[in-house]
């Protein structure tokens, strides 16, 4: 019997490195000891890509005793690690009879936790961060709220109730309950004898479907009122947005420029939406992942949240249009780098049509939720237009080119207010959000981000300052803006961990009141 000593080194006929090839421990049939060749004891020369001979019937019974996955070589003849799939599968071949077959389970479960737990690492700073603000700011507000008592004697359906917690869904979070509870339905009833701005009876049309489907889901699946449904839905995606404002930011500017700029999303003028009964933070949620999709190149991914966006809120034809564009310079770049360079594609030709073809079909699911939600409305009303005939009859909302902000902004530097839906306090605020966005549009173009953030701020913002609505709630309406934030994290993430909470602490206390307090008291959100 050889000598079961070290084996032998195989070499290859050209000057490839020498490397160890090792089988696994083969025994006698009788079991009395290692067996003739249990490990290489000939200089077989090896040829490109083959590997030494051996018996596969005789390592295959003979197996690792212990249970774990042998090595195996690649193509070269080195030692190589095979899929996980594949690994559990031979393993499960060579695994001795009395072995316990958990074992690949146990492994699996420890990639799992691992995965967790580098995710908790990544992004439990970020949530946490966000949290504390907005619960800072939340407590500020519902201070101010029982402080002032205000809201008592109120009617419920405007900005009264019972309690302070009532009031986080009134307004338009009465509309989406009464969504919630009895459906739509879609019609246009004028007020007789009506000559004015508001000559149609309000209707739950006007208010988009996803949000209420899902406030309806959470209150069937765990017992809670329409309100409590509506806030878990909100606060639920307000971390959900905070995440995605977190991943744009970070690559665009970096990991701690993220966790500003996440911070910084909890203390917007307009934040005090984003713990209500309103649809913003939905929206924000599934426009910011749309958005950092088509940075990721993700297509599909990014056509099914746009999709879903536009059945929550009617701006989002910004970002259909954003990811349009988008596409079509990705396509247009594509194709001048294949003219440029060649095409190489893959042997069965679909890595190039994939390329042509997820775009493209990013750009056709955009669109439908929108389009089918105002299609089915007009149906309904027998109206195809009766969706804007709404907003505008019913609630004086419309596109009018920036007439009306520009009225706004004229009467409040005289100190008129002289114009359409005016709360003084409240607009101030207004006007100082419009100019410090547009402060910092430049400083974004100047990071050169993406074209599909650039693009969709800019066309938020269009629509935003195009509108006659009520000026008051622009911050509110500006939230969506969140590519706004991304400079002012870049220039912050220089600060260190207590200087940075202790700016957006500060800012948080004050958001409690003009975000919070004085839209849904003093003005109408």
């Amino acid at each position: 019997m050889n000598d079961p000593g070290p084996a032998n080194i195989p070499t290859e006929r050209s000057n490839r490195p020498r490397t160890n090839v090792r089988w696994p421990k083969a025994e006698h049939p009788d079991g009395t000891g290692p067996a003739h060749g249990a490990r290489s004891t000939h200089n077989t020369p090896l040829t490109y890509g083959t590997c030494a001979p051996y018996d596969e019937t005789a390592a295959c019974a003979a197996g690792p005793q212990d249970g774990s996955t042998p090595a195996t070589t690649d193509h070269h003849g080195l030692d190589a690690h095979t899929s996980p799939a594949a690994a559990d599968a031979r393993g499960a071949a060579l695994r001795p009879s009395g072995t316990p077959a958990s074992a690949s389970a146990r492994e699996r479960a420890d990639k799992l936790w691992a995965r967790l737990c580098r995710a908790a690492r990544q992004h439990g700073p970020v949530l946490a961060l966000y949290g504390a603000m907005k619960l800072i700011g939340f407590c500020v507000f519902m201070y101010l709220l029982d402080s002032s008592g205000d809201f008592r004697r109120k009617n419920p359906r405007f900005g009264g109730g019972a309690h302070v917690w009532d009031v986080l869904a009134t307004w338009d979070g009465w509309w989406y309950q009464q969504i919630a509870a009895h459906g739509y339905h879609p019609e246009l009833v004028p007020i007789p004898g009506a000559t004015g701005l508001i000559t149609l009876e309000g209707n739950s049309a006007a208010f988009f479907p996803l949000y209420p489907a899902l406030m309806r889901l959470v209150s069937s699946c765990t017992g809670l009122g329409l309100l409590g449904a509506g806030l878990v839905v909100s606060i639920a995606a307000s971390f959900v947005a905070a995440l995605a404002v977190y991943a744009v930011t970070a690559r665009i500017s970096g990991r701690r420029a993220g966790l500003a700029a996440a911070g910084l999303w909890a203390v917007w003028p307009g934040s005090g939406m984003e713990w209500s009964g309103y649809s913003e933070s939905l929206y924000i949620a599934l426009a910011a992942w749309a958005c950092y999709a088509v940075m990721r190149r993700n297509w599909l991914t990014a056509g099914l949240l746009t999709c879903a966006a536009g059945l929550t809120r009617p701006t989002a034809t910004a970002l259909i249009a954003a990811l349009t564009v988008a596409a079509l310079v990705d396509l247009l770049r594509d194709r001048r780098a294949v003219h440029r360079w060649g095409d190489i594609p893959a042997l069965d030709g679909t890595a190039r049509r994939d390329a042509v073809l997820r775009p493209l079909t990013a750009v056709v699911i955009a669109p439908v939720g929108l389009a089918g939600y105002l299609g089915w409305v007009g149906h309904r009303m027998g109206d195809y237009g009766g969706y804007f005939e709404l907003q505008d009859g019913a609630w004086a909302h419309s596109f009018d080119y920036g007439r009306h902000t520009l009225k706004v902004f004229s009467s409040l530097m005289v100190g008129h207010f002289d114009y359409l839906y005016a709360y003084p306090y409240e607009d101030a605020i207004g006007a100082a959000t419009v100019l410090l966005a547009l402060i910092i549009l430049p400083l974004l173009f100047w990071l050169r981000p993406p074209v599909v953030l650039t693009v969709y701020t800019l066309l938020t913002m269009a629509l935003v300052l195009g509108s006659q609505q009520i000026f008051g709630n622009v911050s509110r309406y500006l939230l969506p803006a969140f590519p706004l934030l991304i400079p002012c994290a870049t220039a912050m993430r220089r600060l260190s961990t207590p200087v940075l909470c202790s700016v957006l602490t500060i800012a948080a206390l004050a958001s409690g009141s003009y975000a919070g307090y004085v839209l849904f008291e003093v003005g109408i959100p």
